[in-house]
Formats: structure tokens, C-alpha cells, sequence
């Protein structure tokens, strides 16, 4: 699936930085999502895509680290619904459950989409951001 995005990406004149992985052997996606989010940290890119078999676990390693807000999406609505009231900045997808064709409608959902920060759309992202610094100064330690 990552090639047929690429490819339709491409011709759309899209940018695109690939992180990885460059080869069909199976992977450890962990390392892509940091890849990917240490991009958009860094502002070299506003947005991330990550691809996995089920796109849970690149989900839930973009989503450890602070800034990033991942989300798994099989749904144009999801992705361009995410970005708009959440700042979704990586979006997710599972290469075994949906199809390139439905993937690249998902992608261009994601891409098309602004972060509008309505009060109420923006009092969520506040709060989200206000329990990402309570993690990061070890409010939810394991003891």
C-alpha cells in the first residue's frame, strides 16, 4: 500500500519524505512512527502517514510521543473530521484491512483538511495538550 500512495501522491505533486521501511522484509514500525513524528517536531513536515498491517500499532507508538496526535482511520470523515477538531497531525492506516483505492480517498481527506479551532474544538485540544504535560511531569507514573 505505502508504494500505491507514494505513487498516487507523487503524481499529485504532493511532497513527500519516505522514513521508511525500504524493503517487502517485515519491520519494527516503532521506529518509523518516531522517524515520522521527529519530522513534524522539527517542522520540516506539517503532517505524518503511517502505514502497518492493522495501523493500531503505529498508531499507539506515534502516540507516545508528546505533540503527536496519531489516529487510526479506515474513513474519509475520521481523517478530515480529526484535523479539523482534534489537530490530528498523523494520520494511520491498516495496509490488511482496507484497500489502496479507499487509501488514497482517506489521505486526501487527511491532506485537504484544517485544523479550525472553534472555542469548543479548541478547549479539547487544550485539554488533551494539558494531560500530555501532566504525563510528562509524571502525574501517571507507574508505582
Amino acid at each position: 500500500m505505502k508504494t500505491e500512495l507514494i505513487s498516487t501522491l507523487s503524481a499529485l505533486d504532493i511532497e513527500l519524505i519516505d522514513c521508511g521501511s525500504f524493503d517487502q522484509n517485515p519491520s519494527d514500525f516503532p521506529m518509523f512512527a518516531e522517524k515520522v513524528a521527529e519530522k513534524i517536531l522539527s517542522g520540516e513536515v506539517e503532517r505524518g502517514l503511517l502505514v502497518c498491517g492493522s495501523g493500531v500499532g503505529v498508531s499507539v507508538a506515534a502516540n507516545k510521543i508528546p505533540g503527536i496526535r496519531a489516529s487510526l482511520c479506515h474513513d474519509s470523515y475520521s481523517a478530515h473530521q480529526g484535523v479539523e477538531h482534534d489537530d490530528m497531525n498523523v494520520l494511520c492506516l491498516g495496509a490488511r484491512v482496507i484497500g489502496p483505492s479507499l487509501a488514497t480517498e482517506i489521505v486526501h481527506s487527511f491532506l485537504s483538511a484544517t485544523y479550525a479551532p472553534q472555542p469548543r474544538h479548541q478547549a479539547r485540544v487544550d485539554m488533551i495538550n494539558a494531560i500530555e504535560q501532566r504525563a510528562l511531569d509524571g502525574h501517571y507514573s507507574k508505582k
